[in-house]
């Protein structure tokens, strides 16, 4: 109970860094990153839970408290499956991953300017986590598993089925699991696939009750390659 409630306290605190990040960040493709806000011009690093910026109290990237909730479970959940040395790379995944998670959710785009660093963090992390532990051999198992799914994903890019951001998502994620086993590693990348279907199919159900056309829906990957992730690292 006490993890718990120190997890969900971790969470809240950097939930506005979090908010910040995808007001930041959740623009379309071709347009400059939002630097500041764009009624006032203030410059904006961390937002309140409400999502409006503390110039003008315009609204802001993100609903109300929806970061917040979303950081707090996730902050639990990486709370109850860090194991000593892991938990570093899973507090990193964490953190870029829910912006990114937004991000998608809201634009349909994973930007370089995040997949990059958490690839990069997670390969560092892991490294450090590996040799804590005295299991270097480990590392052979997460670089296998990265580039697997890294290659499975970039292989979908060139088919046209994937936006480019998630094949180094893909890549990041694949070295995180690759950490808990080949099982961990095909059991995220299955259910990040099931859940899309699912969602896609949910969305086509109901647009078909609409009695609206469905043409080429547009399902964001990213949140269900972190969901996928977040899931089977809690089952190992």
């Amino acid at each position: 109970m006490l993890a718990a409630a120190g997890a969900v306290l971790a969470g809240f605190l950097v939930a506005p860094l979090v908010r910040g990040l995808v007001a930041r960040f959740a623009v379309p493709e071709g347009e400059p990153w939002c630097a500041a806000c764009p009624l006032c011009g203030r410059e904006v690093r961390l937002l309140p839970p409400g999502g409006r910026c503390p110039g003008c109290r315009g609204r802001l990237g993100a609903g109300p408290w929806s970061v917040e909730l979303v950081v707090a479970a996730v902050a639990v959940a990486v709370a109850r499956a860090a194991d000593g040395p892991s938990a570093a790379v899973l507090g990193w995944t964490a953190v870029l991953g829910v912006v990114l998670g937004f991000v998608d959710a809201r634009v349909r785009r994973l930007p370089y300017p995040l997949t990059l660093p958490l690839a990069g963090g997670v390969a560092v992390l892991l490294a450090v986590a590996a040799l804590t532990e005295g299991r270097p051999g480990v590392l052979l198992r997460c670089l296998l598993a990265a580039c697997t799914v890294g290659a499975l994903l970039e292989l979908a890019v060139w088919l046209g089925a994937l936006g480019p951001g998630d094949s180094p998502l893909g890549f990041a994620l694949g070295g995180l699991l690759g950490w808990f086993g080949w099982r961990a590693a095909a059991g995220g990348l299955l259910a990040a696939v099931v859940l899309a279907g699912l969602w896609a199919s949910l969305r086509a159900a109901v647009e078909l009750a609409r009695r609206r056309p469905v043409r080429g829906l547009d399902v964001p990957v990213g949140p269900f390659l972190l969901l996928g992730a977040l899931l089977a690292v809690l089952a190992g």
